[in-house]
């Protein structure tokens, strides 16, 4: 559809250049000894170990070069970078060449001129002169090199073009080998240099080792895999090669098409918890490409599939850009002007606490939007709707990690930096597949075990980890799903009853009282490795040589544990969260850098979301709704007497809607229909209500059962800030117009005036500044200052650094005394029978995300085009299933069917599938088991059968005819559209 233009508000005009050092900081650190010496007649000061040609550039002098970049450890392969030493023989690589005490350097000379024209003639002649229409120019440092060093003509001809007779051998030819088989690049083999920069980038920023150089000397090239198309090899798309390219060897397709880009805003990618910052490319209002910005603290210059490709969907055809309304879901919908839209809701929630009473009406906040959008939900909810019926989707994720974390450290977050990994000598990696979920975290992860860190996993699965490229698991904890508690109190056991307990640290830093009573009760035999072997199925010397390592943090000392949510998403996630905290507490490995507890975050905000007041007992900055000194800070703050009392949880709100009670809901940029637990359940309760008020990108699931839309905005659109899984706040930048004509908290700030509640904010600055003034761990944050500092990280205020705090909990924690509590292992309610004998679990691909509302529109799906059932070579045989056939899977609460995926990945008895495609009714078979203090749903274990059959389940046929029926209900709104006014 066409979108109007709407004027972007406020745009930072910039085009940011980075300097490239041309290798990376010393190993030895910034901290290392200083060395003086001089470069071109001017004295420089560096620390030992840095390159001449990075100690050039801090001289200001950029010396020639093609295969370096700052990015890569030297290579020393192209033979520009040369440099003449007083006292030494010969003309060095500066790249290879670290700096030492009174050396005098030269950069250039005659000697050299002559050298790097020589080796620029070679290169030019086996490489197509075709610049003026090379999708690279303006862009490529080959014609850049040609141009420093002078290059006037070559001698050897110039591919087929000979000079004085001579026509020297080249790979012209391999034009016609072009790779276009990626959707997001293409492989150009005439144009490659063989700089190695590709492979290199794959192997030591990436990790994977997907390239490699095939061939021998004159013949040697750049290949995918065993000489494969990019798109069958192993390569992940990450981005890292193309990003390393010096010329058009790998381009992206669109700059191909639309040409190079003309200025770059900063901003932050929308996908998962980490919080890769991007410099969005630009031509006019038009995004070119995206890039990772090499001074984003969350991802130093790397990103992933998703945040570096796929962000077409922000102007896909399926964007909605104008509001709906309509009386009941099998109506039309209607499309009408902001004002009426608002108008409509406002009435229609007025009406309703009318008739059925003030807490008959919520909201859902999203953990995608900004954190000042989310703030305003909430603050609307509580302050506008008088009512704390306000939840977020971390309630079906990482809700146990705010409660479990609170209870043992005081606070809701993870302790550390992604970057501190690099100073870990032992990683646990609990019920996390980072290699899919977390992939940029991953890279920086494996490189830290190429560099001889060792690992323990825990999963039911065999994940990328446990054996990868240059990447071995030590310990492997293959426990059965729904044990994770047995296994951590195992863990404990060994530590305590082996003597393996910091007791210096533990007296200084811990409670007393509580560890002796859990020290108690993790030494009692029923809870040893031995006794739970039976319940989790991992042998009991595996959980001992795990227990082992990580107590001692190998031979260096630093632990660290980084989980998801195959800890939380289980009836007992907040208990696993405490026994985590418990083992961290116990081995000392909270509270410097290297250590910690640290949940890696689903998505892109929802950290934020939580921090921002989302859960209907706690107010922004995680304090109580029924404490009465915080609350009389926001009645004045708000004009407003809040509720003492906590309000309804998502499940709480379903529940009440199929009791009668609640009857409105809005929810902003979230698809509970899809993601939450027992799908026909949420349905019918959405069906149950008299206003659902969706504000969305596109006609999600939920929004099929809505009576009022409201467009939403992409992150491309937003203006604000982000908070990652370090607690990392960045800012989001507008880079493109609002193709609704209004930013999210605007439609939020209009919906309040509508209902009578004034909220008068003309730019997301001034929110985050109210934020600030309300909340002690955002005391000292500003959009002022994360300009100035590029992020800052909470708590930062006036007791914190200007930038915040990095490490959580040194010197003490923030509750005070660290607190022990016991964790007793309570099975799940869902058990196998002679019904339901498999155990389904779930998670993620590296590929998709989340619902996949975002990344199924873009080419992602060319990697993962439909949810799988993974299950067992035994399990299959048994059943008579073979690879790709169609299997039902039917627990107690529904059936649904989906191709089979015959691997070793699961193990027997265990199946498991991902949830990105809506037709795939992945949660009408999870139940409403849950977790016992926060009621984050148990997605992780839930009792299946499976049988091949050979056609749709029930609900998929009735799936499939709901949604056609609204998608025509959509299209005749866009075949009958009055003149709408904003």
């Amino acid at each position: 559809m066409n979108h109007p233009i709407i004027p972007i508000k406020a745009i930072p005009s910039l085009k940011v250049q980075e300097l490239d050092y041309g290798t990376p900081v010393s190993r030895l650190g910034l901290d290392a000894e200083p060395v003086t010496l001089t470069i071109d007649g001017f004295e420089v000061t560096v620390p030992k170990g840095t390159s001449l040609m990075r100690a050039a550039v801090d001289a200001g002098i950029q010396v020639p070069k093609l295969c370096a970049t700052d990015s890569l450890e030297p290579f020393g392969s192209c033979r520009l970078c040369l440099v003449e030493i007083d006292g030494r023989r010969g003309t060095p690589a500066s790249c290879t060449t670290p700096a030492e005490a009174g050396m005098n350097v030269r950069t250039q000379s005659p000697t050299l001129q002559k050298l790097r024209k020589g080796v620029m003639e070679l290169y030019i002649s086996d490489h197509p002169l075709d610049c003026l229409t090379c999708a690279a120019n303006g862009d490529c440092e080959l014609q850049d090199m040609a141009g420093v060093v002078g290059l006037r003509n070559v001698r050897y001809g110039v591919g087929e073009t000979p000079v004085a007779g001579i026509t020297g051998r080249h790979h012209l030819h391999l034009a016609h080998a072009k790779d276009e088989s990626n959707p997001y690049f293409t492989y150009d083999p005439s144009k490659c240099i063989v700089c190695n920069r590709c492979v290199r980038a794959c192997e030591e920023v990436q990790g994977t080792f997907a390239l490699t150089i095939s061939g021998r000397g004159f013949e040697s090239r750049v290949s995918a895999g065993m000489d494969e198309p990019f798109m069958q090899s192993e390569c992940v798309s990450c981005g890292a090669c193309v990003q390393a390219c010096p010329t058009a060897t790998l381009t992206e397709k669109t700059v191909i098409e639309l040409g190079q880009p003309e200025h770059s805003v900063i901003t932050t990618c929308a996908y998962c918890g980490v919080g890769c910052s991007f410099k969005a490319e630009m031509k006019g209002t038009q995004v070119v490409r995206m890039t990772p910005w090499k001074d984003g603290k969350a991802n130093e210059g790397h990103s992933c599939i998703k945040g570096r490709f796929a962000w077409g969907y922000a102007t896909h055809k399926d964007r909605l850009t104008k509001p709906m309304v309509r009386d009941r879901i099998t109506d039309p919908w209607r499309e009408v002007g902001w004002d009426e839209a608002l108008s409509h809701a406002a009435g229609e929630f007025r009406r309703i606490q009318g008739t059925y009473g003030r807490d008959s009406v919520g909201g859902i906040t999203s953990s995608r939007c900004t954190n000042e959008e989310t703030y305003l939900v909430q603050k609307l909810i509580r302050a506008a709707f008088g009512t704390n019926n306000v939840d977020t989707c971390a309630r079906v994720c990482h809700s146990p990690t705010g409660y479990g974390l609170g209870q043992t450290f005081g606070t809701s977050a993870g302790t550390q930096t992604f970057k501190s990994v690099e100073h870990t000598d032992v990683v646990m990696v609990i019920g996390a597949n980072p290699s899919e979920g977390h992939p940029v975290f991953a890279s920086r992860l494996k490189k830290r075990l190429r560099q001889g860190a060792r690992l323990i996993v825990v999963d039911p699965r065999r994940i990328d980890l446990v054996d990868a490229p240059h990447v071995k698991a030590d310990h492997h904890l293959q426990l059965k799903p729904g044990t994770n508690v047995a296994v951590i109190t195992a863990l404990a056991h060994v530590v305590v009853t082996e003597g393996l307990v910091n007791d210096a640290y533990v007296a200084e830093r811990c409670d007393p009282k509580s560890f002796q009573q859990w020290r108690d009760f993790v030494s009692k035999p029923e809870n040893s490795p031995e006794a739970m072997a039976e319940v989790s199925g991992v042998p009991a010397e595996v959980v001992r040589g795990a227990a082992r390592l990580y107590a001692g943090g190998g031979r260096g000392g630093n632990s660290a544990i980084f989980y998801g949510l195959g800890v939380t998403e289980h009836a007992q996630g907040s208990t696993m969260v405490i026994g985590i905290a418990n083992l961290a507490m116990a081995c000392g490995m909270v509270g410097r850098e290297g250590v910690g507890v640290n949940p890696l975050r689903g998505q892109n905000n929802v950290q934020g979301s939580c921090d921002m007041g989302s859960f209907p007992h706690e107010l922004p900055g995680y304090r109580h709704i029924s404490d009465t000194t915080v609350r009389a800070q926001f009645d004045a703050a708000w004009g407003v007497t809040l509720n003492p009392e906590p309000g309804l949880r998502i499940p709480n709100m379903l529940d009440a809607a199929l009791d009668g009670s609640f009857k409105a809901l809005y929810v902003q940029g979230e698809d509970p229909a899809q993601s939450d637990p027992d799908t026909q359940h949420v349905a019918a309760a959405l069906s149950a209500m008299e206003c659902v008020v969706v504000q969305d990108l596109f006609l999600n699931e939920t929004a099929k059962y809505a009576h009022v839309f409201l467009p939403g905005a992409s992150f491309l659109e937003k203006d604000g800030t982000f908070t990652n899984a370090e607690r990392r706040i960045s800012r989001v930048r507008q880079v493109m117009p609002l193709l609704a004509g209004k930013a999210d908290w605007e439609v939020t700030q209009a919906f309040a005036n509508a209902l009578g509640y004034p909220m008068h904010y003309t730019h997301p600055s001034q929110i985050m500044d109210e934020i600030a003034s309300l909340t002690p761990s955002f005391a000292g944050v500003s959009f002022e200052k994360i300009e100035r500092l590029g992020s800052v990280q909470w708590p930062c205020n006036e007791t914190t650094d200007e930038a915040g705090t990095a490490i959580m909990h040194v010197g003490g924690f923030v509750r005070g005394k660290g607190r022990f509590l016991p964790t007793q292992y309570v099975a799940s309610d869902e058990k196998v029978t002679r019904r339901f004998p498999l155990i389904l679990t779930t998670g993620r691909v590296l590929s998709q995300y989340n619902v996949g509302a975002q990344t199924r529109r873009t080419e992602n799906s060319r990697w993962h085009e439909e949810d799988r059932l993974e299950i067992h070579p035994h399990d299959a045989e048994e059943r008579g299933v073979k690879d790709g056939d169609w299997v039902g899977i039917a627990s107690r609460a529904g059936e649904t069917v989906l191709r089979a995926d015959v691997t070793e990945r699961v193990q027997p008895g265990v199946v498991y599938t991902t949830f990105h495609f809506p037709e795939s009714g992945a949660n009408v078979i999870t139940t409403d088991s849950s977790d016992w203090a926060t009621n984050c749903p148990e997605y992780k274990v839930t009792a299946v059968q499976v049988s091949k059959v050979t056609q749709m389940s029930e609900w998929q046929r009735g799936f499939a005819a709901f949604s056609q029926a609204q998608q025509g209900l959509l299209a005749q709104a866009h075949a009958v559209q009055p003149e709408a006014t904003r």
